[in-house]
């Protein structure tokens, strides 16, 4: 019996130790689990934790290398966009006519769609954005204006933007799918359209069963193969802006519960006049012209007509409505629109580099080193981007003193019984944002694992992270 009390004494000392462990101390021991995993032999493994009220690093290992981003950039953003555009900023949108409407009723000219950078006309997220609200707006506008037939067209006109839609540094698997739609001045339904399969067992092909909303100016050619059960959506639509031929590739598995893929729309602009014309010939309001885009009159070297009435305007959602769906969803469209808005409201040509230009220019001007910001997009859908954890905790940090930052809090999505802005792309797997333990205290939160090998790779970020609980 006396044998066992130095037994028991060293048990008891040991769980003592452990229990008076501090959770950074925890989270240093977790942190170094993580890294010793097989999964992340040939990985970048950085994390950054911060005092929520100091701003005092607490715990960081490879805080100052640059790693790709994935979603995470989205804080960023949106953070510039609440300091640089206001909470309430709305987009407008207007529909005008060119020319003269005669006594009949008739216009002798066209109408216009003039965008103005709104991500959210047509999206199904909202009650006054969606598509058939829309339309009827501007279909009673239009009655409401005396038109009863148009010896003419109606023109998308995007070109209050720059004509490139996607950013460098996107992949071309990604160009093309709904994920990776580009940012249009005149975007409509946020740029994407359904196409519903079937795979087949008998023929191991997969069928095209239709496409929502149709796409009658568009040709589908469909290499899809037919997957095994249980492997899921791996199908990739490949459709260049502005192409009219698009190519499905991939697999489709037998037996799948989801009734399609979703894929860019490639020119938004002409979409938005195409439905609109197409609503007016079902009303009895008829057009001459084929609808037409922006775009599309500049690579014919044709000009805009000038606009004679402005009719209606539409407003979007406040910029914390959007802000909302962005981080909660991930919409990457919304992120894209965003830095080319920062670019356009600052006086510059509205194109990405110039929107990350701004984003990085603003932060380098409240003390974070622009080399640590080396950012290529808005959405992080680049794997080129690379920005340092350490510079993403610290805007983290300096955003929860500005009086936005709970419209910025409550958008994002709640990870593992915190508040943390998930990323992921290739290989890569990050989180950031906030967390208040049970005692009250709160942390700044940002890790981030990029070139790690399997799956499954979350839960043991998560299990890192959980030494703060």
């Amino acid at each position: 019996m006396l044998k066992k009390i130095p037994l028991l004494l060293l048990l008891l000392l040991n769980a003592a130790i452990s229990f008076a462990q501090t959770p950074i101390q925890k989270l240093e021991q977790s942190f170094q689990t993580l890294v010793a995993d097989p999964q992340a032999k040939y990985a970048i493994t950085s994390i950054c934790v911060l005092d929520a009220n100091t701003g005092k690093t607490l715990f960081a290992k490879n805080e100052n290398i640059g790693v790709a981003t994935a979603s995470t950039l989205k804080t960023i953003t949106s953070a510039t966009a609440f300091s640089l555009l206001g909470k309430d900023f709305q987009y407008q949108t207007t529909l005008a006519y060119s020319g003269t409407i005669t006594a009949d009723g008739t216009l002798k000219g066209n109408l216009i769609i003039v965008g103005g950078g709104d991500p959210t006309l047509g999206s199904w997220r909202y009650a006054n954005t969606k598509e058939g609200f829309v339309l009827n707006q501007w279909t009673k506008a239009i009655r409401e204006a005396g038109i009863k037939k148009i010896e003419g067209g109606v023109i998308g006109d995007d070109t209050a933007w720059a004509s490139q839609l996607t950013p460098d540094g996107w992949i071309w698997q990604d160009i093309g799918n709904y994920y990776g739609a580009g940012a249009s001045a005149l975007s409509w339904r946020e740029n994407q359209f359904d196409l519903h399969l079937r795979a087949n067992r008998s023929t191991a092909d997969v069928t095209v069963l239709k496409a929502v909303p149709e796409m009658p100016y568009l040709a589908i050619v469909n290499e899809l193969k037919a997957g095994a059960e249980g492997t899921g959506d791996r199908v990739y639509a490949y459709l260049p802006p502005l192409g009219n031929t698009a190519y499905l590739r991939g697999t489709w598995a037998l037996g799948i519960s989801k009734s399609g893929i979703s894929a860019a729309l490639p020119d938004p602009a002409f979409d938005a006049a195409f439905r609109l014309q197409d609503t007016l010939k079902r009303i009895g309001i008829p057009a001459t012209q084929a609808a037409v885009s922006g775009r599309q009159l500049i690579a014919e070297k044709k000009t805009l007509p000038p606009l004679a009435k402005k009719i209606s305007t539409i407003s979007s959602p406040s910029l914390s409505q959007i802000i909302y769906w962005f981080n909660k969803k991930s919409v990457n469209l919304y992120g894209e629109h965003l830095l080319k808005t920062l670019a356009w409201k600052s006086g510059r040509e509205a194109s990405t580099k110039n929107g990350a230009a701004v984003v990085i220019n603003y932060w380098a001007a409240k003390g974070i080193d622009r080399n640590a910001l080396n950012i290529l997009d808005g959405s992080g859908l680049s794997p080129g981007t690379r920005v340092t954890s350490a510079a993403m905790a610290s805007i983290l940090f300096q955003a929860q003193k500005e009086p936005w930052f709970a419209d910025c809090y409550d958008s994002l999505p709640e990870n593992n019984g915190m508040r943390l802005k998930s990323g992921t792309i290739n290989d890569v797997s990050a989180f950031a944002g906030y967390y208040t333990d049970p005692s009250g205290r709160k942390y700044v939160i940002v890790i981030n694992i990029n070139n790690y090998s399997g799956s499954g790779i979350n839960k043991k970020l998560f299990r890192a992270l959980d030494a703060l609980k």
